[in-house]
Parts: C-alpha cells; structure tokens; sequence
C-alpha cells in the first residue's frame, strides 16, 4: 500500500479565528506539538483528533482534510 499524504486546512482555519497552535491545542485537549505536526502533514491524526477538530471547527472533516491537496 501507497503512503499518502493527508492534507488539511488546520492552519487556514486557526488564522480565520486568529488562533495560535497552543489555543487550539488547549481547546481541544492535545498539544502544541500534536496541532504542528498535524498542520505540516508530519502525523496524521487518530480518528478522535479529527473528529475533535471537526467540531472545534463546526465542519464537516472533509473541509479540513483530504488525500487531495486544496485549492
């Protein structure tokens, strides 16, 4: 199986809040280093962090990741 990289709109979505990485971090329950490495496509989250985000966001969490990068 092909590794993939899973892309995402974490960082867009922060900056449209105005919200540092340690915010969402601490609304969410992970930490800094998690939403990091999660926004530079360096970890691909559980299950559970998605559906966090998803929430903390109120979309959907196909608009804010994707196996195909965003335009």
């Amino acid at each position: 199986m092909d590794e993939q990289t899973l892309y995402n709109r974490i960082a867009e979505l922060r900056a449209a809040r105005g919200l540092s990485q340690q915010q969402l971090a601490d609304a969410i329950g992970v930490s800094r280093k998690t939403i990091s490495t999660v926004e530079t496509s360096r970890f691909t989250p559980s299950v559970l962090i998605a559906l966090q985000l998803a929430r903390y966001f109120s979309v959907p969490v196909e608009q804010i990741f994707s196996l195909n990068k965003f335009h």
